[in-house]
């Protein structure tokens, strides 16, 4: 583009809410507002949240705090304060990452401003739906939400072709370009001396193979696989080290999994890490990255260990393999514990093969973010010419019926937070009763508290059969209007 333009950037999480969305969205603003143009980001508010250091604007909107039930807060987009500030920036361009909060916003400026709406589509939100929601009602009536938000995007961009099938899978009939997500780490291994600084606290001797995992420790991302694949390799008393580098929602069940196996003396855990230079460390101390996962739609973590020449072993077919070729910049094998093992089986007895496959892997697989931004805002350019001469057509309008169920989910959820916080406080209150009865030996008071506490613990089962009961009606409900007004 001959002049800088400015670029809002929407997503339904971003710092000090960590995933790979939100590091996109960061590092799109970051590397668009030193080489091109202006970046401004726009999301919901987060308790703790301090956008003080950035050298770009970041507005948040209103949001009902969520984590405890979702894991995310909970934006209410529809906020004029956040429509304003987004006017005064002299916004050129809409690119929305996430297809429901932040894209109904998006729509919401893009109607109101006359303004182009790019939609990247990230991850498998329709395995994401399914895992939040059991209703089947439920499930296809947030689907055909989501499609309609997609459907009213400009252009839609997918982190790889995997991704663009995903999304065809769910109905969607247009056209896609796929925009590949960059890696912010540098091309290059760290020093000796720090890699042996971060990994000092494990038993990792020099020469026995090293496998690597980083990521959420969630079992949809092929962690059986890995696990039984080396209780094989361990019963044929083949040496290794694996390291887990992460946490997440499995990971108590994952480590308890593990050792079950009896792998404790060869497979170590060590929670998550946000210190993106040890990160590096791993990467640059593994022989083997292992990631046999389908669910990802990018694998950036794969191109993460590029960076460190560190090759990759991935299942064949997966969007993680696009670009791979077996043997040459990556291992591909198929999508249970045999093939890995078997694979396994055959390196650990070449290292040097796993030292050039990986070399090669950091030339052919690695792409920086200064790159992949560079891309994307050249293609800003193409869709900002394309808007003005009329090639989209009209937006779908956002319509009122839709913003008074919106809000009347959001004082649903506002409610249930409130009566969990209440019910918490019950709780520790209860808690508080027995240990000051236990440590004054009163042994009425003792019986009393317990009394309490069960009573609490009753009331938290009515509570959640209640929350069940009203997020199922309330869903319906709302889906039905969806359907009239939408």
């Amino acid at each position: 583009m001959d002049n800088k333009q400015t670029i809002c950037l929407l997503n339904d999480s971003f710092p000090p809410t960590i995933d790979g969305v939100a590091n996109a969205v960061l590092n799109y603003a970051r590397y668009i507002e030193r080489d091109h143009g202006h970046s401004l980001v726009v999301t919901p508010q987060i308790p703790g949240s301090d956008d003080s250091a950035y050298d770009f604007p970041v507005v948040r909107y209103p949001s009902i705090d969520t984590r405890k039930l979702i894991g995310y807060v909970t934006g209410y987009p529809f906020s004029p304060e956040a429509a304003h500030e987004t006017e005064a920036q002299h916004v050129t361009l809409l690119h929305t990452h996430c297809p429901v909060t932040s894209c109904l916003l998006a729509r919401q400026l893009s109607e109101a401003y006359d303004l182009p709406l790019v939609l990247t589509w990230h991850t498998k939100y329709d395995i994401d739906i399914a895992n939040a929601v059991k209703s089947r009602i439920l499930q296809e009536g947030a689907l055909q939400a989501l499609l309609r938000n997609v459907n009213a995007c400009d252009e839609i961009w997918t982190v790889s072709r995997g991704a663009g099938e995903n999304l065809r899978s769910i109905g969607y009939e247009g056209d896609y370009i796929v925009m590949p997500n960059g890696v912010d780490l540098p091309r290059e291994k760290v020093s000796e001396d720090f890699v042996i600084e971060t990994t000092s606290g494990y038993d990792l001797p020099s020469g026995v193979p090293f496998f690597l995992f980083i990521g959420r420790l969630m079992w949809y991302k092929g962690l059986r696989i890995i696990l039984d694949a080396l209780k094989k390799l361990d019963g044929n008393g083949i040496d290794f080290r694996m390291v887990f580098v992460g946490g997440g929602g499995d990971e108590h069940e994952v480590r308890e999994y593990s050792e079950n196996l009896g792998l404790s003396r060869k497979v170590f855990f060590t929670g998550a890490i946000s210190d993106r230079e040890k990160l590096r460390a791993w990467y640059s101390r593994a022989d083997l990255f292992l990631f046999p996962s389908t669910f990802d739609t990018n694998g950036l973590v794969v191109r993460e260990a590029a960076a460190s020449d560190t090759a990759s072993v991935i299942i064949a077919g997966s969007c993680a393999s696009e670009g791979v070729t077996d043997d040459r910049n990556g291992f591909l094998i198929e999508e249970n514990a045999e093939s890995l093992a078997a694979k396994l089986t055959v390196l650990c007895g070449d290292p040097g093969r796993m030292r050039a496959v990986g070399k090669c892997a950091g030339d052919e697989l690695y792409i920086s973010w200064e790159d992949a931004v560079a891309h994307a805002y050249d293609r800003y350019g193409a869709v900002i010419d394309n808007y003005k001469s009329g090639v989209y057509g009209r937006h779908d309008p956002i319509r009122g019926s839709w913003l008074q169920s919106q809000g009347e989910l959001m004082q649903v959820l506002g409610d249930i937070d409130a009566a969990g916080k209440a019910l918490r406080r019950d709780i520790a209150e209860t808690q508080a009763e027995v240990e000051t009865s236990i440590r004054s030996m009163r042994n009425k008071a003792i019986v009393d508290a317990i009394t309490t506490g069960y009573e609490a613990a009753e009331s938290l089962k009515s509570f959640g059969k209640d929350v069940k009961d009203t997020i199922k009606e309330t869903g319906e409900e709302l889906w039905e209007k969806l359907d009239r007004y939408l």
